[in-house]
């Protein structure tokens, strides 16, 4: 168990050991360009196979039987989806700001792959193991309401536009408290360091000394990805598809793999911050556990999307301002409170 553990690790070395010198710039640079290959592999299975995941959660929840003629029980259904989509025909709008309506897609794709490359898999296992990994994970998460906008605002389309804005109204507002849920995690560790904060929870995950900001977390984070019943930016009966309205073929994929690639960026790093990582019982490797962790939160917003009706406007900023913050901010300061007790008992 402990050579399967460590597999990823034993490879990694291997590819080194093809190196005159393992740690030279050259072995350095090789790695670097594989952990980046990886993680966009990462990120496009995780959609093809979340977006058919999707579709059978449906099915469950609806009590209906989902994809299930192309392929054993539909299973071959998203590669025709992808298929299709690579085959339609790319339309620019008239009028349309071309780089930025070009551009935009390519933006919403690109930030999950930049945003799983700091996320410790396993042991020793992080792409980019970061001195400020959570807060370039927040950073690199926020600049997501800028893709969002840059579509809205270059489709030259009012529907877009109107979207945009509501992106942008929705994601700078819950973005507040999901920053202000990990605080306490921070502050508990004293560091910023994804693997640190892993290893702090050996003895006990997070979830357990943090519950209320795992469950701001969760909310806010599903909000984030702007999944039902968050989903304002594009609700079909009033705005048509938001800022994706004028996109056709691939670049709407792009916009569709981003989805899934941040609920997944979303989702590995709530696993990360609050259940342990790759911590676990011995019985399995720890990037096992990772994903396990993360596919049972993944799995858990499929459920809340497929279950609950959608928010109205004026409800979804109510529940951020009114709710979620005073929460978060109230979670900082019983934190903030529990610290002193504890350092009060162990120095006394």
């Amino acid at each position: 168990m402990e050579a399967l553990n460590h597999l990823p690790l034993t490879i990694a070395a291997a590819i080194r050991g093809l190196f005159a010198d393992p740690q030279s710039i050259w072995a350095d640079l090789t790695m670097t360009i594989i952990s980046v290959i990886a993680v966009i592999i990462v990120v496009v299975l995780a959609a093809l196979i979340l977006i058919l995941l999707e579709r059978k959660v449906a099915g469950w929840t609806s009590q209906r039987p989902g994809p299930n003629r192309l392929g054993p029980r539909g299973w071959f259904q998203t590669i025709a989806d992808a298929l299709k989509l690579i085959g339609k025909e790319d339309v620019t709008p008239a009028g349309a700001d071309r780089f930025i309506f070009k551009v935009a897609p390519m933006i919403a794709f690109g930030l999950p792959i930049m945003t799983l490359a700091v996320i410790p898999y396993g042991y020793k296992m992080a792409p980019v193991d970061l001195d400020l990994g959570v807060i370039y994970f927040l950073a690199i998460s926020a600049v997501s309401t800028l893709a969002l906008l840059m579509a809205g605002w270059g489709s030259n389309s009012k529907y877009s536009l109107l979207g945009a804005m509501r992106a942008v109204a929705q994601m700078i507002s819950y973005e507040i408290p999901l920053i202000f849920s990990l605080l306490g995690v921070v502050m508990i560790t004293q560091s910023f360091n994804l693997s640190t904060i892993v290893e702090s929870q050996s003895k006990i995950p997070f979830i357990v000394l943090q519950p209320i900001a795992f469950v701001i977390y969760v909310i806010a984070s599903i909000a984030e990805v702007n999944r039902a019943p968050f989903d304002l930016v594009e609700a079909d009966q009033e705005i048509v598809a938001g800022p994706m309205t004028e996109y056709t073929g691939l670049r709407w994929g792009l916009f569709f793999l981003g989805e899934y690639g941040n609920m997944t960026a979303v989702c590995a790093m709530a696993a990360t911050m609050f259940l342990g990582g790759w911590q676990g019982p011995f019985f399995l490797p720890g990037w096992i556990w990772f994903w396990l962790k993360t596919g049972v939160l993944i799995f858990f917003m499929m459920w809340v999307r497929w279950t609950f009706p959608r928010m109205r406007i004026d409800h979804l900023m109510h529940f951020a301002w009114k709710v979620l913050l005073p929460l978060s901010l109230l979670n900082i300061v019983l934190t903030g409170m529990g610290i002193y007790i504890y350092q009060l008992v162990i120095g006394g």
